[in-house]
């Protein structure tokens, strides 16, 4: 059987796996995909992406904001070109099921790579050949996968593949992030990297830096000011320091509803060939910061590969004035209140995201008189609990009380212990791995608190749990 007949029939069979499936709940995301790979070859894979897109298309990883930039993303684009997508997805067999899905001129897919094994970004890269990569930020996260640890360089290392063997095309890179900024440094020679940053001194962290190793030599980098977490102007004695970005937030200001921002660019359009300039203002609602390089990495995205560029300010502006809360995935991170209390409740994964989280409720709070309901890791991720401690000790909150965030209750007792060396106002409360008690529970201790404002964040499952428990909580009240 030739290659060609082997390919049409892997294709033939994972379409019509593809319509068979998509009558279920999850529209057969990766089962269609793992199909065609299995009776095709990744090899076709690079077969099956020309067959299915016009001009390629575009991969977006990183730690935090992945699905909300790929979904802007999406939104953009699809205002002036037929777009194949994929969010939520860290495999090639979910990849390859949104090939088989539809002809379109350009892919978005966003692509959660964790470790090199089950990613395979190196794999992914060569089969697929993405004109664009978007780097959102990497900060320790996802060091424990399928019950085997990684290192946090590993972790860098499977991200950095993805554009690594890269010789056409276009990179775009958050330039206040180190480790992403690396990355982009390390391909200009062999495409065209584009920066994007914040460049005003309104925005600025709450907390102590922490101390950030410079990806270049390993020593520790020297920051002149921190926007977010690690993410600043920073350098280093080896020569290493913060590029220029090529789009930047001129403008930040928070009003009582809104945040409004200004963001300017000159950048690389693949699609065209040429260079493109905007300009522009709009406002959001009060997303909190982090959704700032959200918003920066998918204007860039799209001013680099939209096919016109002429409507770039127009589209952005429009778009981004008529965002609201949907946008943000199930889970995530929100504030509401319910009779008596003002809750902020989501997931936090990492250290990166709990501290967001952290200082968008401080945002609010009149009063350092608050309650913080901390959901744990499991075990063999105390490198997600250090960065969680640093932020708990920074708070300081009047009260913590720990419950178990992932499969491990006694890995929850044992950070327990840790913070308790830290605020003399800890309990723990022993909730086990079955997701009805784990929301009940949580929703009791949210009842039950004394305080008037109550962060609730940390480990735990974004659909089954956290957005479990806001939509209860409203419905409730």
């Amino acid at each position: 059987m030739s290659k060609t007949v082997k390919y049409r029939l892997s294709k033939l069979m994972g379409k019509f796996t593809y319509n068979l499936f998509k009558i279920l709940p999850t529209g057969g995301k990766s089962y269609p995909g793992y199909v065609f790979l299995k009776y095709a070859g990744i090899n076709h894979l690079s077969d099956l992406a020309d067959d299915q897109l016009q001009n390629g298309s575009i991969l977006i990883t990183g730690t935090n904001g992945k699905t909300t930039t790929t979904t802007m993303i999406i939104d953009l684009l699809s205002n002036d070109t037929n777009i194949s997508k994929s969010v939520d997805n860290n495999t090639v067999y979910a990849l390859t099921t949104s090939l088989l899905s539809k002809k379109s001129n350009i892919g978005v897919f966003e692509y959660g790579i964790r470790d090199i094994k089950h990613g395979q970004p190196d794999k992914v890269q060569k089969y697929l050949k993405p004109n664009g990569v978007i780097y959102t930020n990497i900060s320790r996260e996802h060091t424990q996968v399928l019950g085997v640890k990684n290192s946090f360089n590993d972790y860098i290392k499977a991200k950095t593949l993805l554009s690594q063997e890269m010789k056409d095309g276009l990179a775009v890179v958050n330039a206040d992030d180190p480790n992403t900024c690396y990355i982009g440094q390390n391909k200009e020679n062999d495409l065209h990297v584009i920066y994007y940053g914040i460049c005003t001194e309104h925005v600025k962290d709450i907390f102590v830096p922490e101390t950030i190793q410079c990806p270049s030599c390993g020593k520790t980098l020297k920051y002149t000011h921190n926007y977010v977490n690690q993410r600043g102007i920073y350098f280093c004695d080896c020569g290493f320091s913060r590029n220029k970005p090529d789009v930047c937030l001129t403008n930040f200001k928070i009003d009582e509803n809104n945040m409004n921002l200004s963001v300017e660019g000159n950048v690389y359009n693949y699609t065209v060939k040429k260079d493109v300039s905007f300009n522009v203002s709009f406002k959001l609602p009060l997303f909190g910061v982090y959704n700032v390089y959200n918003v920066l990495a998918s204007i860039t995205a799209y001013s680099c590969f939209t096919p016109l560029p002429e409507n770039i300010e127009v589209n952005v502006e429009n778009y981004f004035n008529s965002l609201d809360f949907t946008i943000l995935p199930p889970g995530r991170f929100e504030i509401f209140e319910i009779p008596g209390k003002i809750i902020g409740i989501g997931q936090g994964d990492n250290g990166d995201a709990l501290k967001v989280n952290s200082t968008f409720m401080k945002d609010i709070i009149s009063e350092n008189n608050f309650e913080f309901i901390y959901c744990t890791p499991d075990e063999h991720e105390e490198e997600i609990f250090e960065d969680h401690l640093n932020t708990l000790k920074q708070l300081n909150p009047s009260k913590i009380t720990v419950v178990p965030g992932r499969v491990s209750v006694k890995a929850a007792e044992n950070y327990f212990n840790q913070i308790k060396l830290l605020n003399t106002n800890v309990e723990f409360s022993a909730i086990d791995y079955n997701f009805e008690k784990r929301i009940t529970g949580i929703m009791d201790l949210i009842e039950k608190s004394e305080y008037k404002y109550i962060i609730v964040t940390g480990c735990g499952e974004e659909q089954v749990v956290w957005n479990q428990i806001k939509n209860r909580l409203k419905e409730k009240y």
